[in-house]
């Protein structure tokens, strides 16, 4: 998928929806949210070089580094490829990434430095030149569609990972605003009363769908998500269906590809971009989203749309983690090879673009916005629910952001991403 092409969309017209004189047109004209969420990548590593384009997007600065294993200092090089580097993976389980966000240092006045992805790298194969690569950064020519859609809609400046650990936990939090007291790679936790917000959906008479690539390729959070609900299932192509027939549902949640494996017609690559898959390939996956949503007219000015990374995959970023409502937990906190953590803090900062027609192009959202992916539960069920009583703590207190749907009139700009 190349760079967008031009085309014109006639100028939205009031559908006298169910929120006619309640909400902004915006949110007037909303009938559904659809969620992509991407694998293992930082905020820097991806959209970290769009501040030399936008000054108010909080990429890394130009000077930033991290210390090497002898104390030398490693800055940031555009020079990330799509493939090829980061090999072997970057740890990004609880200890490896308490390094990486504290350096090393256990202390109990320690404080958030950014600076220990250098020397967590480095561990894995004692080379300085390889441990380096974890401070590579894209150029926005590389990721076409992501920075387009970043800088043509809505980027958000502080969305972090819900758990300073890997991706299981993390996804739980964007299912269920909880990951049941887990900060690893647990995946049949979810044992408790805990609603995922696709039963609340269905109790309350709407309509939701997680779907995932294909029958080769679907994350372990599927069977503890909906083991019980096959009808909740769905295909990619199904998505695509569903888009051009406009019979998606109110909430979709949308899994990538995560294997190269075969298929009618040759080699099917991985589009999840969880490192070593191919980050391009990653990119097109995003654009046909993006254009299945956009082909159909009425679903175009009717859909929001987030892009959203589950954590950081062990890559740098400059922007220390904020303190979180404590909790997640029910009869102790998580000990995990030494460490005991309370579920107080976030994870990594992860890369998240809202797209909508409602949305002004060159949208910041400001740093002073903190979001996490119990952020994702609260919004749908804000948005389609209203009060609903049975929510974790960590997602009352969480951001939501349907609000950045604010112009008076869907834009009538608009385009699509060239097919490859």
């Amino acid at each position: 998928m190349n760079g967008p092409t031009q085309e014109k969309v006639p100028l939205v017209q009031s559908n006298q929806g169910r929120h006619r004189n309640a909400m902004p047109a915006g949110l007037d004209n909303l009938k559904h949210i659809v969620v992509l969420m991407m694998e293992n990548r930082s905020f820097d590593h991806m959209l970290g070089a769009l501040r030399q384009k936008n000054p108010a997007i909080d990429g890394f600065p130009d000077n930033w580094t991290n210390p090497g294993p002898n104390g030398e200092q490693i800055g940031v090089q555009l020079k990330a490829d799509y493939r090829g580097q980061l090999t072997p993976d970057p740890e990004h389980h609880f200890p490896h990434v308490d390094q990486q966000i504290f350096n090393g240092d256990t202390s109990p006045t320690r404080v958030a430095t950014m600076k220990g992805f250098v020397r967590n790298y480095y561990s894995q194969r004692q080379d300085v030149n390889h441990a380096a690569q974890i401070m590579y950064a894209f150029t926005p020519e590389q990721l076409p569609v992501l920075t387009t859609l970043a800088q043509q809609f809505a980027v958000f400046n502080a969305w972090f990972a819900s758990i300073p650990g890997p991706t299981l936990c993390n996804r739980a939090f964007a299912h269920y605003g909880t990951s049941f007291g887990q900060a690893g790679m647990e995946w049949w936790y979810a044992t408790k009363p805990t609603v995922s917000v696709y039963d609340r959906m269905v109790n309350a008479g709407r309509t939701a769908k997680v779907y995932y690539f294909d029958q080769s390729s679907s994350s372990l959070e599927v069977p503890n998500l909906l083991k019980n609900q096959p009808m909740l299932f769905g295909t990619y192509p199904e998505f695509l269906a569903s888009c051009h027939d406009g019979t998606l549902p109110d909430y979709s949640f949308i899994e990538p590809n995560y294997t190269d494996h075969d298929g009618d017609n040759g080699e099917i690559l991985a589009s999840d971009q969880h490192p070593d898959h191919h980050v391009r390939e990653g990119d097109r996956f995003i654009g046909s989203i993006y254009n299945a949503i956009r082909r159909n007219d009425t679903l175009w000015r009717s859909t929001a749309l987030l892009i959203v990374y589950d954590e950081h995959g062990g890559l740098f970023d400059h922007v220390p983690p904020p303190a979180c409502t404590p909790g997640g937990y029910d009869s102790k906190p998580e000990e995990t090879a030494g460490f005991v953590f309370k579920f107080d803090r976030l994870g990594v900062r992860v890369p998240a673009v809202l797209v909508s027609p409602w949305i002004a192009p060159g949208t910041v959202v400001p740093s002073t916005r903190v979001f996490e992916h119990a952020s994702i539960p609260a919004t749908v069920t804000k948005f389609f629910m209203g009060q609903y009583d049975d929510r974790t703590d960590r997602e009352k207190q969480a951001e939501t952001f349907l609000d950045l749907l604010s112009l008076p009139a869907a834009r009538t700009d608009g385009f699509m991403f060239a097919d490859e």
